[in-house]
């Protein structure tokens, strides 16, 4: 199933391939890097990196911003928020916020697969206020209480 979202490119995205799905069976497509001049992030650092586009979503979806495991495992980058959220009343420039967990210095430069976006419906939660909750064998256990 396609779902239908409006993009618009920004000037500095000109050029740039809009994101796309490298498999039939990917569930995320790639975003690309729409930096004018190579960015380098030193370790322990991050840095926002523009994707050169903006987005209208379709009522009742978010667009899932996620690292690229990939760069992940490579290179020690990853995107702190992960994943972050872009919500469909937003019309801003999409930008990925990412971070270098390695020890090593990484160049962002324009056209780099820099994360991959998910569409995802949005189901909004009615809060019910109760005084008690049903019990569970789990119980308040949490943080690794299952011991797995």
């Amino acid at each position: 199933m396609k779902m239908p979202v409006k993009l618009k490119r920004l000037p500095h995205g000109v050029g740039l391939d809009l994101p796309a799905y490298a498999t039939n069976g990917a569930a995320g497509a790639d975003v690309l890097a729409a930096v004018e001049k190579p960015i380098t992030i030193a370790p322990g650092r991050r840095a926002l990196i523009p994707t050169g586009f903006c987005i209208a979503l379709p009522p009742g979806y978010e667009l899932q911003i996620r690292p690229r495991s990939g760069l992940a495992l490579k290179n020690g980058i990853v995107l702190p928020n992960s994943p972050g959220t872009i919500d469909e009343d937003y019309r801003g420039e999409v930008g990925v916020i990412v971070l270098n967990a390695s020890e090593e210095h990484f160049t962002v430069t324009r056209g780099m697969r820099i994360a991959q976006a998910v569409l995802a419906p949005v189901v909004r939660a009615a809060w019910d206020e109760v005084d008690d909750l049903d019990a569970t064998a789990r119980g308040a256990g949490g943080f690794g209480s299952t011991g797995h």
